[in-house]
C-alpha cells in the first residue's frame, strides 16, 4: 500500500479495493465529488471545442457552397467563352474566305483593266493616226483652196467683163477653205463648180 499522498492523487477507478477501503468517507465523498467536478469541467470543455468544431464544420461548409456557385459560374462562363471562341473562329473562316474571294476578285478587275486599258490605248493611237490624216488631209485642202482662189484671182484679173462677178465666187472659196464652215466639204463638186463656174 503507498502513502497517503499516494492514494489521494490516484482517481478512484485506478484504486485498489484495500486502498479504497483505508480511506474514510469523507476522503472517498470528496475524491468522488472532485472527480466528478473534473469530469463535469472535462464534459464542458468537450462540449466547447465540439461546438466550435461543428461552428468551424459550418463555416466550411458554407464556403463549400460558395465555391459551388461559383464553380458552376465559372462552367457557365466557360461555357460561353468556348461558344464565342467557336463563333469567332467561324467567323474568321467566313472573313479569310470572304478576303480570298475579294482578292480573287481583284486579280481579275485589275486583269480585265490591263485589257481594257491596252484596247483603249490602241483606240487613242488609231484616234491619233486619224487625227494626223484628218490634220494632213485638211492642210491639202486648205492648199487646194488658196490655189483655187489664186487661181480665181488671176483669171477675174484677165477678164475683159469686170471683176465684181469673179470676186463673189473667189470669197465663197475663201470662206470654206479654212475648214469653219458647215455647209459642206471644200472639195465637193458644188464649191469646185462655184469657183471655177465663170470659166466654165
Amino acid at each position: 500500500m503507498g502513502s497517503d499522498s499516494e492514494i489521494f492523487n490516484r482517481e478512484l477507478s485506478k484504486m485498489s479495493d484495500d486502498d479504497l477501503l483505508a480511506c474514510s468517507k469523507e476522503e472517498l465523498v470528496s475524491r468522488l465529488r472532485k472527480e466528478e467536478s473534473e469530469k463535469i469541467s472535462a464534459l464542458i470543455q468537450r462540449g466547447r471545442l465540439i461546438k466550435e468544431v461543428n461552428k468551424q464544420l459550418q463555416g466550411h461548409l458554407l464556403e463549400i457552397r460558395e465555391l459551388k456557385v461559383i464553380n458552376q459560374r465559372l462552367q457557365e462562363e466557360n461555357t460561353e467563352l468556348r461558344d464565342l471562341c467557336c463563333f469567332l473562329d467561324d467567323d474568321r473562316l467566313k472573313v479569310k474566305k470572304l478576303a480570298r474571294e475579294w482578292q480573287l476578285f481583284g486579280h481579275h478587275a485589275a486583269k480585265v483593266m490591263r485589257e481594257d486599258l491596252g484596247g483603249y490605248l490602241k483606240k487613242l493611237a488609231d484616234l491619233e493616226r486619224m487625227q494626223d490624216g484628218l490634220v494632213k488631209e485638211n492642210l491639202d485642202l486648205k492648199e487646194l483652196c488658196l490655189v483655187l482662189e489664186e487661181e480665181c484671182v488671176s483669171r477675174s484679173d484677165s477678164s475683159p467683163g469686170g471683176s465684181t462677178e469673179l470676186n463673189l465666187p473667189c470669197m465663197v472659196a475663201r470662206d470654206l477653205g479654212d475648214g469653219s464652215s458647215s455647209t459642206g466639204s471644200v472639195g465637193s463638186p458644188d464649191q469646185l463648180h462655184l469657183v471655177c463656174s465663170p470659166d466654165d
